[in-house]
């Protein structure tokens, strides 16, 4: 329990008081740490599904797996409500398209995955948990992640979301080969 604790802790820290309404979890491994992520900050949690498991309303969203398999995923359409600022986490983001589908799904609902340049907080610098923020305006949140590896989909999501991730810049090589 304590290493989840210590998980989730390190993922919100660059969030530390930024407005967050409901917490976003990405099928499948997203639930687990969305759910705990969702709990610790006392808002509500909202699963991301593969197309084809939600037996209400869903609005779908084709993407491109990490293994090139084109794919639907879908979200309730009455979870998210216009101007929500969703916080996103998964496990890992590799080649970004998941978390793209992701991104595309609340923002086609009204949905703020805030962070987003363009929004409030624009100029946030791309950041980690480790880094310190260079920028005075707070960035609200964005995308939160085990592992954002470093893929045309993962600096895209960087570029445009406030990010945190766990993976100590020293060994995001090792990561980003899979190694």
């Amino acid at each position: 329990p304590q290493g989840l604790k210590d998980c989730v802790t390190d993922l919100l820290q660059p969030f530390q008081g930024d407005p967050i309404d409901m917490v976003a979890g990405i099928d499948a491994m997203g639930f687990i740490l969305g759910a705990a992520t969702a709990t610790v900050l006392g808002k509500g949690f909202l699963a991301i599904r593969k197309a084809g498991h939600l037996c209400v309303e869903t609005v779908t969203q084709p993407y491109t797996d990490y293994s090139a398999r084109e794919k639907l995923m879908e979200v309730r359409t009455d979870a998210i409500s216009p101007g929500l600022r969703v916080l996103l986490v998964d496990q890992w983001v590799e080649t970004g398209g998941t978390m793209r589908a992701a991104i595309q799904l609340v923002e086609r609902l009204g949905g703020v995955v805030a962070g987003k340049k363009g929004h409030p907080g624009e100029g946030c610098p791309s950041t980690c948990w480790w880094l310190v923020l260079r920028s005075s305006t707070p960035c609200p949140s964005g995308v939160a992640a085990i592992c954002i590896e470093d893929s045309e989909g993962g600096r895209w999501i960087r570029e445009h979301y406030k990010c945190s991730h766990c993976v100590p810049p020293s060994l995001q090589p090792h990561f980003d080969h899979h190694q």
